[in-house]
């Protein structure tokens, strides 16, 4: 924005290069300090605007757009001006939810192809605003953003953005040639309660401890804070008392000259977990030799190690180089020229893990040590490992005060504030977090859509990515977390104006955060386009309608057949089980009959249920003739692990 001595102060959310929702009334507002009238003038109609100012000097008004193009720019004047230039007229869609909709194209998500995505990503009529992490036990009026304001998607931009939002938006630019404003707001590993107001969330009794819990700690929340900070500094000098790699506060097992004897071999990157260390938690320090080249003498190095779980302090010749915190985080270090020095080397990091996964993950073509692009060392392959402390030798770590998993900590801070700034309407991936309580999620999430659009003052359409597969797959029928949790997902398309792109062929076994975002984007992309703007096209797999037992069989009915029903690749269709009296299932056969599917087991004389898809990594294949999977699914309404969980 250009500002010429401009006394109007604008949220955030306001920048060049944003793009305001099509032939709409648009919010616009923000703060004055002058106290005086407000004008505001907008190039696309040459239309003038005058608004007031509160005591306070805020003011609020809605502007009237026209359909798509641009550009344009806004005007904005209290006796000195601010313009925003830049600005772009379409259609502006919130993405949120957790880690699979924050992953992004690069950076700790490296998607599938990534770096042929990103270099095909001209698009200067797709607009990113990316909504940086934030929590709040109080509304707030304002968020931080990243690099400031709304970004034009390029090649050099897209990297960082939110790979499932990207491919959406550039679905839907290239199918209706009209600006696509995306505004990311997520937070990798949360639960839907943050997301939701306090107002909402109190009409749920679950939730009604924790949203007074908060209230009560609002006002002392600085306190808190520098309570938490004290008292993981206690932790952590407690884990340096315990770290066998450190001595009197200094880092000996970084040495350079250090004996190397008892240590032991590990392959970078990967988790240590599967090299050995399985269900190990605590400090693991890693070190590797390496030879400087002559050339090299002197001047500054660049160290990338790529994404590290949790947390790592990095040493060089046994100088600390660098410290992050965070698992998803990319460490990018600089090796002062001081330092550098031709011959011998060592790189060593100290890994603290305080859970699940740990150690260096990340991209082995990114992991090394250069001088420039095309003078590098690698340091993927052989590195040696000594384990400094197991984390049971040591009390927990203490609470995070900044915990995101508290009930609306972040509506408050990230949905809050960009309302009610004109939207479309939104797209979701989120659900992991909550799969241990699936039955409460039935209730909550529809609950957390309706809250968002009581807040928007509108019923905008609201589509959401159905969980994919993950974890091992089983030999036997079982019950299901993940299959309880797709379930409450599928029954939210009851509530109006909903939408669900199916993913479970999408998943990876070992992955969590599957590479293949691309599909996802276009499978929400399609449901928009059918639902949203009108076009005839499947949009949808198969979903279960009715059963009818028939004898010794149980025939299942189906919405969304379009091309009729069929097995992937032809083969016997796999997926189904079917329980009788006993509530005991059993692999059962499946044949397609029109656009029905007639399911039975020679173990089961009287059937009483089926079920699909039914696991957290389901092995399944039924599809329709478009080509979409058909949603897990089951006939019966029989009280699973998660009924009752609060």
């Amino acid at each position: 924005m250009e500002s010429i001595e401009a006394k109007v102060k604008l949220p955030s959310i306001f920048s060049d290069n944003m793009v305001l929702q099509q032939q709409s009334e648009v919010p616009v507002w923000g703060e004055s300090s002058s106290k005086r009238t407000v004008t505001i003038t907008t190039s696309w109609n040459k239309k003038v605007y005058n608004v007031i100012p509160d005591a306070a000097g805020k003011w609020k008004t809605t502007l009237s757009t026209p359909v798509y193009g641009g550009p344009y720019s806004i005007e904005i004047n209290d006796g000195t001006k601010l313009i925003i230039k830049n600005v772009l007229i379409g259609e502006v869609w919130l993405c949120s939810g957790q880690s699979n909709m924050e992953m992004p194209v690069n950076g700790w998500g490296k998607i599938k192809n990534y770096e042929k995505e990103m270099a095909a990503a001209n698009y200067p009529n797709i607009r990113f605003l990316k909504v940086k992490r934030s929590l709040s036990p109080k509304p707030m009026n304002d968020v931080e953003v990243e690099s400031g304001s709304w970004q034009i998607c390029s090649p050099e931009t897209v990297g960082d953005f939110s790979a499932v939002s990207y491919f959406f938006g550039k679905n839907l630019f290239q199918n209706k040639d009209i600006p696509v404003g995306l505004i990311n707001s997520s937070w990798g590993g949360t639960v839907a309660e943050a997301w939701t107001s306090k107002e909402t969330l109190k009409t749920m009794p679950d939730f009604c401890s924790q949203v007074e819990d908060i209230e009560r700690t609002a006002s002392a929340w600085t306190d808190i804070e520098k309570k938490y900070n004290q008292e993981y500094a206690t932790w952590l000098a407690q884990v340096n008392n315990v770290d066998k790699g450190i001595a009197d506060g200094k880092a000996l097992w970084a040495n350079a000259d250090l004996s190397e004897s008892g240590w032991a071999t590990i392959k970078i990157p990967n988790y240590w977990e599967k090299q050995g260390l399985v269900g190990f938690d605590g400090m693991v320090w890693l070190r590797k030799t390496i030879d400087i080249p002559a050339g090299w003498q002197n001047k500054d190095l660049k160290l990338n190690l790529d994404i590290i779980d949790d947390n790592d302090i990095t040493y060089f010749n046994g100088v600390e180089i660098g410290r992050t915190q965070g698992w998803n985080i990319s460490r990018i270090y600089t090796v002062p020229a001081k330092l550098v020095k031709n011959g011998k080397a060592v790189i060593t990091v100290r890994v603290l893990d305080n859970g699940g996964g740990g150690g260096l993950y990340g991209d082995s073509a990114r992991i090394g040590l250069s001088l420039s692009f095309n003078e590098k060392i690698s340091l993927t392959g052989d590195w040696l490992y000594k384990i400094g402390f197991d984390i049971k030798d040591i009390s927990g770590a203490p609470k995070k005060w900044d915990d995101p998993n508290r009930a609306t900590v972040l509506y408050n801070a990230m949905i809050n504030p960009i309302v009610p700034f004109a939207i479309k309407g939104a797209i979701w991936y989120q659900g992991e977090s909550n799969a241990d309580k699936a039955y409460q999620y039935r209730e909550l999430f529809p609950l957390m859509i309706k809250d968002w659009r009581k807040r928007w003052n509108s019923n905008f359409p609201f589509y959401f990515v159905q969980l994919a597969n993950y974890t091992d797959t089983l030999s036997e029928p079982q019950e299901a977390l993940w299959a309880e949790l797709r379930e409450a997902q599928l029954k939210t398309l009851n509530l109006e104006n909903t939408g669900m792109a199916v993913s479970i062929d999408l998943g990876e076994a070992k992955d969590i955060h599957p590479k293949n975002k691309q599909d996802v984007g276009y499978r929400l992309a399609l449901v928009a386009r059918n639902k949203t703007y009108g076009e005839n096209i499947p949009f949808s797999g198969p979903v279960y309608d009715s059963y009818e037992i028939k004898g010794d069989s149980v025939l299942v009915r189906f919405k969304h057949t379009e091309g009729g029903l069929k097995s992937l690749n032809g083969e016997p269709l796999k997926g189904f089980s079917i329980a009788g009296l006993d509530h005991k299932f059993h692999w059962a056969d499946a044949k397609i009959i029109g656009n029905d599917i007639l399911v039975y087991c020679k173990e089961i004389s009287n059937p009483m249920a089926v079920r699909y898809a039914w696991a957290a990594n389901p092995i399944c294949n039924l599809y329709n003739g478009a080509g979409f999977p058909a949603s897990p699914f089951r006939t019966d309404d029989w009280l699973g692990l998660t009924y009752g969980r609060k």
